[in-house]
């Protein structure tokens, strides 16, 4: 299966896991180690259309970066550029097949857009 991408964080159980069911079912997804390669803007506005999830939806709250930067009360576009800024806000994993993505927590929920 072609054009499959997870924005994965191999630190993560969840993101390896869900890397590990893909490749079970044979897909050797492109792989995006985002925290070394961040989305642009453009690319996380994009897939959060994908995912159909606002901003607030799509970060990490539990991350000290969260608390550092205040963003309890932020707009969605200040949540959007901390994420941009800081990809380690950005919940993982996110797998993008075509038009279509989906996070994978659990892990299995990726299976709905194969």
């Amino acid at each position: 299966m072609s054009n499959v991408v997870i924005w994965h964080n191999p630190r993560c159980s969840k993101s390896r896991a869900t890397l590990a069911l893909l490749e079970e079912r044979g897909i050797t997804p492109e792989i995006v180690h985002y925290l070394e390669k961040p989305p642009t803007r453009a690319d996380l506005q994009r897939v959060l259309e994908q995912l159909n999830l606002d901003p607030a939806a799509l970060i990490r709250r539990g991350e000290q970066r969260y608390k550092e930067l205040e963003l309890a009360n932020a707009s969605a576009d200040e949540l959007i550029a901390a994420m941009v800024d800081h990809p380690i806000l950005i919940e993982r994993p996110v797998v993008i097949h075509g038009q279509r993505a989906v996070l994978g927590r659990p892990p299995e929920k990726v299976l709905e857009i194969l």
